[in-house]
């Protein structure tokens, strides 16, 4: 069976996450880490959360260098907060990480991971 999907790898795309006691929704960035091999047979993505909080970077995180040109409305940092979303959950594409934003962000997920 293979499903069909419009979101690849480095995709930035705003995501309907509900609040944990069911009240309410909100939407957030996140970019899009798992690979298109991953999505062949699956119905979720796995995502990094994108913060506009760029005052705080910790391990695993990357500020987004060409932030404007991957659809954010603001400076902001690729998270070390990794998650699978079911793709139902993805309201639009908003654009996609440069090839050298993603590279570092590879680079934090190794760290954060203990990959290399």
């Amino acid at each position: 069976m293979q499903l069909m999907t419009t979101y690849s790898r480095g995709d930035v795309v705003l995501i309907s996450f509900v609040f944990t006691d069911e009240a309410g929704m909100k939407q957030r960035p996140a970019v899009i880490i798992s690979s298109d091999t991953y999505h062949h047979r699956r119905r979720e993505a796995i995502i990094s959360a994108i913060t506009s909080r760029i005052d705080r970077v910790l391990v695993g995180d990357h500020q987004i260098s060409h932030w404007q040109a991957a659809g954010l409305l603001f400076p902001s940092v690729a998270t070390g907060i990794i998650r699978t979303v079911k793709q139902s959950m993805i309201v639009r594409r908003l654009g996609a990480i440069s090839i050298d934003d993603m590279n570092a962000i590879d680079k934090q997920l190794r760290v954060a991971l203990a990959l290399d």
